[in-house]
């Protein structure tokens, strides 16, 4: 690979991994997006985003954690059943066209659920933000059931090990819309939830390790600042709308091209 495209993809990770940071996420989707639009191989994107994963899901868990962000009970239903998912979906081979569009499709929801993000008004007190009204600022978040969470986690696992994101833009939105959690609890939970899916989903597929490039250095390095500034600041602060806007688009652009051509 020459040494201007290594360099312009280091970039492109280190801006991924800022934004997808700042949320608790680790940006797999975002590397998925800029790997599908310089027309790399499916064998090559799915254990090089994980790969990727791994490494800024470290970080973030580590930084959403020391925040006190963490809940161990909204965290551990989901998990037990995505690892194991996870490291059986990494083990699977999709046919090549399959595999782009699945992942175009992940990538198109994953836009939706970045642009709706930037819209949502309803914010907990600790976002520092106002709610439209007092009644949205005094909802309690609530645990979700067993019964509900465990499928939930097992179908996030496997097509997290499948696509090779981490899960978190499954996870974080359905955190928020069903209540189950506050705004950065969601994300303190999400980061760990991906670091984990990523380890099973890149154990799972130790067979194609070898179709990592030899730029994972360069990218893994891009990635740990970029990962290290996004939670620092995602951790305390609230991630700016139009930078997560313009990042929508990037993934749209990238689904569309994945699933079309």
């Amino acid at each position: 690979m020459p040494l201007s495209e290594t360099v312009t993809l280091a970039v492109l990770f280190l801006a991924m991994a800022a934004l997808y940071a700042s949320v608790g996420h680790a940006g797999a989707s975002g590397y998925l997006a800029v790997m599908g639009l310089f027309g790399f191989a499916p064998a090559v994107m799915r254990p090089t985003a994980l790969a990727l994963n791994i490494i800024v899901a470290l970080v973030a868990t580590a930084q959403f954690h020391r925040a006190g962000l963490f809940q161990w009970k909204l965290f551990w239903p989901f998990a037990v059943v995505s690892i194991p998912a996870a490291f059986v979906g990494g083990a699977m081979t999709l046919p090549v066209r399959g595999y782009r569009i699945l992942v175009g499709a992940v990538l198109l929801y994953a836009a939706v659920w970045m642009f709706r993000s930037t819209l949502n008004r309803r914010i907990d007190r600790a976002d520092n933000t106002v709610a439209p009204s007092s009644s949205d600022d005094e909802l309690v978040p609530h645990r979700p059931t067993l019964s509900v969470a465990l499928p939930l986690g097992l179908t996030i696992g496997l097509l997290s090990g499948l696509t090779g994101v981490g899960g978190g833009i499954f996870l974080s939105p359905i955190l928020l819309y069903m209540g189950w959690a506050a705004t950065r609890e969601a994300s303190g939970v999400a980061a760990p939830f991906i670091l984990v899916n990523s380890i099973a989903g890149f154990m799972g597929q130790l067979s194609g390790v070898a179709q990592v490039p030899d730029s994972i250095l360069v990218w893994g390095i891009a990635v740990l600042a970029g990962g290290w500034l996004g939670a620092s600041y995602g951790s305390t602060h609230a991630p700016n709308a139009v930078l997560r806007r313009i990042l929508a688009l990037v993934l749209v652009i990238a689904g569309i091209k994945l699933i079309a051509f």
